[in-house]
């Protein structure tokens, strides 16, 4: 059970939602007051009934133990200015923001002037669906949230919180948010950037036809660009906001890129056979690791 018997959540999209049906699920005595700085998504969210739905976010954090920030990471700032003039002393503040490092610096300033506590966190779960319709119940089961206190944050409000995501059906791991941005940018970001380009890329090609892209496309590319369809706003933030780890990788995936471009130009199968028999010996050799020992996949949404 969770000890947080009031959470006011801000921002109802998918995560959002998800939060609001799995707490009535595996407990429902617990209020849960919502609020969207967007009217049309309050209405649609107060029509489907997912929880109380506050008009003003100073009525949606009134009296609330926790306050969960489910917004882009690129709108934070903009929402912790608000928040704090209502934030009462004590009260517990996370995030669930895929980029940590930038989330720190926007929120910590602002609520340590009235002695706000905050507990970054990164609940690694999601579709590529958005919107207060799209939660389900079950999106948290088994999956990884990644907790990246830092030196100041309070410990017992880091264990309440690591309880609260354990409460909803997830795994726990604590990371520095330095790492936590590299380790996602590898195993998430990239890859959206990645899925984004190649539905570009096919846009782009006018021998192909649209019809000719949906009839022959195999499981490969339906399946790779799937997380093409994720939430704009929200990719353009996490790029925005983990540029330095986004360079990093970007860049050494260029390097294997040209390495494969010019192995091809060149006919030269024999590199090729070999860069593919050890890169799916790796890939393999990941799986068996995380499904073994019980680490972090960090590889799923």
């Amino acid at each position: 059970m969770s000890k947080f018997r009031k959470i006011s959540i801000i921002g109802l999209g998918l995560i959002a939602s998800s939060i609001c049906l799995t707490i009535r699920q595996k407990d429902p005595a617990i209020q849960i007051v919502g609020y969207d700085n967007d009217k049309e998504v309050r209405n649609r969210a107060k029509k489907i009934g997912l929880c109380e739905i506050e008009r003003s976010i100073e009525d949606s954090v009134s009296g609330a133990e926790l306050i969960i920030l489910c917004v882009p990471v690129g709108q934070m700032q903009a929402v912790i200015r608000k928040l704090k003039k209502f934030i009462k002393p004590g009260t517990v503040i996370t995030d669930v923001g895929s980029v940590k490092l930038s989330v720190i610096e926007d929120i910590v300033s602002h609520i340590e002037d009235v002695k706000g506590i905050f507990v970054p966190s990164h609940p690694i779960a999601g579709t590529e669906k958005s919107g207060p319709e799209a939660g389900y119940a079950g999106l948290f089961e088994g999956r990884w949230c990644i907790l990246t206190p830092t030196k100041k944050t309070n410990k017992k409000a880091l264990k309440s919180v690591e309880a609260f995501w354990k409460h909803l059906g997830m795994k726990t791991k604590i990371m520095t948010p330095e790492h936590h941005d590299l380790v996602l940018a590898v195993t998430s970001h990239a890859p959206h950037l990645i899925a984004y380009t190649m539905v570009g890329v096919v846009d782009d090609l006018e021998a192909v036809t649209k019809s000719e892209i949906i009839n022959y496309s195999a499981a490969g590319f339906r399946d790779f660009t799937r997380i093409a369809a994720s939430d704009p706003v929200m990719w353009r933030d996490i790029f925005l906001n983990n540029q330095d780890a986004h360079l990093e990788v970007l860049g050494r995936f260029t390097e294997e890129l040209f390495s494969l471009q010019r192995a091809i130009r060149k006919k030269d199968g024999e590199y090729l056979l070999k860069y593919f028999k050890r890169t799916r010996s790796i890939r393999k050799g990941i799986v068996a690791a995380g499904q073994d020992t019980g680490t972090p996949n960090f590889g799923r949404d």
